[in-house]
């Protein structure tokens, strides 16, 4: 199969340390399985290499960040500009006292674990999260009675114009679900304040996160995490529920049948029948109980029939 033609944007890009890729297929990494590529793909060697590049690049050229790509779902027509990817550079994770220093691309799992070897508690909450600390801090993500506005001491990013900023917790602007940082702005690390307790008593609450997850979520099937904001006092699954939505199709893309606030991609799905789906259980929830539902999956990149939809660069 012939490459097809490419966009050219890596001729405008500043030299890098890591990797650009153009075209490069983002449908393996994100938990839905699904969604069209990059327009080029920046994997950065290291902090400094990260900085410089956004330091030098055009202004114009839109910039996207991805961790795990756990809450996300990628549109079948790839996402324009470039989509950076933090690796093992940005993953550390170390301990001072009763603080817990990780860097954006560190799992949350792997942040409470290590809390846990330390004897500091109350950050157990993040071996429920499936994502990473940047992601964690974009949308103050949260779960079992916590979130990370509870536990965050400082946040590291860098401005649109590769500057170096440390944020404490009030210049954050967190509410439920979300924080107040510019979008263009890349959470690069940030600080947790721990409880000392003992590794023992902080592992059991790990496993019994663990042990609900299991039981109530559908975590090995290919899905996105929460789908919905819960508006509270309600909790978004129990609306989906009442309003019939349980085990709705479009196409490969299902509502889960172990909990209603999880859509499944079956194994023939598409972004764009995934998105269909979500917004047919919106109408359902809207029309059933009056309630407008909001995504918590971040939905980005372009149609499949958008005129500037993404060529996907034969790798062969």
């Amino acid at each position: 199969m012939a490459a097809m033609r490419t966009s050219g944007l890596l001729d405008r890009l500043p030299p890098v340390r890591g990797r650009l890729t153009e075209g490069a297929s983002l449908a393996n990494v994100t938990w839905f399985r699904v969604g069209g590529p990059a327009e080029v793909l920046f994997k950065p060697a290291d902090l400094e290499d990260l900085r410089a590049f956004i330091a030098a690049k055009p202004a114009d050229i839109p910039v996207t960040v991805l961790g795990v790509g756990s809450n996300l779902l990628v549109r079948d027509g790839g996402i324009p500009g470039v989509v950076i990817r933090l690796g093992r550079a940005f993953a550390d994770i170390r301990i001072e006292a009763d603080r817990v220093i990780a860097g954006a691309a560190a799992l949350d799992l792997n942040v409470a674990l290590a809390a846990r070897d330390a004897g500091l508690g109350g950050l157990e909450f993040l071996s429920g999260i499936p994502g990473t600390i940047g992601g964690a801090l974009r949308m103050n993500a949260g779960a079992y009675g916590s979130d990370v506005s509870a536990v965050l001491e400082s946040a590291t990013a860098i401005d649109e114009s590769g500057h170096l900023r440390r944020l404490d917790r009030s210049s954050m602007g967190f509410t439920y679900r979300h924080s107040a940082i510019a979008e263009d702005w890349i959470f690069v690390g940030a600080e947790f304040v721990g409880a000392p307790e003992s590794p023992a008593t902080v592992h059991e609450r790990i496993q019994e996160i663990q042990r609900s997850r299991v039981e109530s979520q559908p975590i090995r099937a290919r899905t996105g995490g929460s789908t919905f904001v819960n508006p509270t006092p309600q909790r978004a699954w129990e609306l989906v529920d009442a309003a019939g939505c349980r085990g709705l199709k479009v196409g490969g893309a299902m509502v889960s049948e172990k909990h209603c606030n999880f859509l499944i991609n079956t194994g023939t799905a598409t972004a764009a029948e995934i998105e269909a789906l979500g917004e047919e259980v919106r109408r359902r929830v809207r029309e059933h109980s009056g309630i407008n539902l909001q995504w918590e999956i971040k939905r980005i990149g372009l149609a499949a029939d958008a005129p500037n939809a993404i060529a996907m660069k034969d790798q062969a």
